[in-house]
C-alpha cells in the first residue's frame, strides 16, 4: 500500500533562537485536500517552503512521493506546485508568455489545450497578451495559481490562494479546486478565509506557534468539537421548559423566546420535535445549525486565533 504522499518527521526550523517550526510529523494523503490553518506566524508558510524547497530544515526529514526533498530536490520540485503568498511577476512578459516561461522551467512544452484550460479556469483569457503590469491585483493572484499548474504538479500547495480575489471568482477556483482533486492532485491549503476551508478540505491540520496541535478530518472535527443544534423559535415567550423537553437537555434561551437542543448521539432531532408537538408550543420558526470550523478554530487555540507569534 502506498505510503503518503507529503510525510514530515520530526522536522524543526530555527533562525537564531526563534524557533519557527517545533519538530513536526504530519502525513498528507494522495488525492485529498488538507487545509493547513493556524494564527499569523505560526509555522504554516515556513512549512509549506520546506517542502517545496525554498527553504532547509534545521533537523527532521520532509519526502514527497518517498522522495527526500534535499536529496531528491530535482524530483520532488518537479513534483510540487506552489503558490506563495507573495505576488512577483517579471515585469516584461504578458501573461501568456509568463506561462510559457514557467513551464519551461520545468522542461516541459505548455501545449495549447492546456493553456487555453488555464486561462479559462482562471478567466485570464482575455488578458493572455497583456503585460503583467497592467493586471490588476486579483488578476496577478490568479496568474500565481497559473504558473504553478502549467507542470501538472502531483502535489499543489496554496497559500492563501485568494487574498484580494473578489467573491464570484472565489467561487470558481473553489470549483477548479475541487476539479484537481478529482483529478487525483493532493493539495495543502493556507488560508484565513476559515469558510474556504471548510467548504474545500477533507481534513484539518492546525498548526501554532510551529507545532501542530490537531489533525483530523474536518465533518468529524466540526461533528466533535460542535455537532448540531436545532433551535426554536417561539411567536410568544414561555417561563419554563416542558418535562419531556427539558429531559432531552433542551434549555431555554433568556427571555424565554427560543429553544436550543444538542443533537444526541443517535444524530435525529425526532424525540426533540415529537416533545415539541406535544407540548403545544406556540412555534414561529425552526431550524438546525451546525458549528462552523471558525468557532471550532477559535475554540483550539483558546481565543487567540489570529494573533501574531513574535
Amino acid at each position: 500500500m502506498p505510503g503518503p504522499v507529503v510525510r514530515l518527521r520530526g522536522v524543526s526550523k530555527r533562525y537564531g533562537d526563534f524557533t519557527a517550526l517545533d519538530r513536526v510529523d504530519l502525513d498528507v494523503e494522495q488525492g485529498e485536500i488538507l487545509a493547513l490553518l493556524g494564527p499569523n506566524g505560526a509555522g504554516k508558510t515556513t512549512l509549506i517552503s520546506i517542502v517545496a524547497g525554498l527553504v532547509r530544515a534545521s533537523a527532521g526529514e520532509a519526502t514527497v512521493l518517498g522522495r527526500d526533498v534535499v536529496r531528491d530536490y530535482r524530483f520532488t520540485r518537479r513534483a510540487v506546485g506552489l503558490v506563495p503568498q507573495e505576488v512577483n511577476f517579471d515585469p516584461f512578459f504578458s501573461v501568456e508568455e509568463t506561462l510559457h516561461f514557467q513551464a519551461g522551467y520545468f522542461g516541459v512544452r505548455l501545449g495549447t489545450e492546456r493553456l487555453e484550460e488555464i486561462l479559462q479556469a482562471l478567466e485570464l483569457t482575455e488578458k493572455r497578451h497583456a503585460n503583467t503590469r497592467s493586471l490588476s491585483g486579483g488578476m496577478k493572484r490568479r496568474l500565481l495559481i497559473g504558473k504553478a499548474l502549467v507542470h501538472e504538479p502531483r502535489v499543489l500547495f496554496l497559500d492563501e490562494p485568494t487574498a484580494g480575489v473578489d467573491v464570484r471568482l472565489r467561487q470558481q477556483l473553489w470549483a477548479y479546486v475541487r476539479r484537481l482533486r478529482a483529478r487525483g492532485t493532493t493539495i495543502v491549503l493556507t488560508t484565513h478565509y476559515l469558510e474556504e476551508a471548510e467548504a474545500l478540505a477533507d481534513r484539518v491540520a492546525v498548526i501554532d506557534r510551529g507545532r501542530i496541535l490537531l489533525v483530523e478530518g474536518k465533518d468529524r472535527l466540526l461533528d466533535r468539537q460542535g455537532g448540531k443544534t436545532l433551535r426554536i423559535s417561539l411567536t410568544a415567550p414561555i417561563a419554563a421548559l416542558p418535562g419531556a423537553l427539558r429531559a432531552l437537555g433542551a434549555r431555554l434561551e433568556e427571555g424565554g423566546g427560543a429553544i436550543d437542543v444538542d443533537a444526541p448521539p443517535s444524530g435525529s432531532f425526532g424525540p426533540a420535535l415529537a416533545a415539541l408537538a406535544e407540548a403545544g408550543l406556540p412555534v414561529g420558526d425552526v431550524e438546525t445549525r451546525r458549528a462552523r470550523l471558525e468557532d471550532v478554530f477559535v475554540s483550539i487555540l483558546g481565543g487567540g486565533a489570529g494573533k501574531e507569534t513574535p
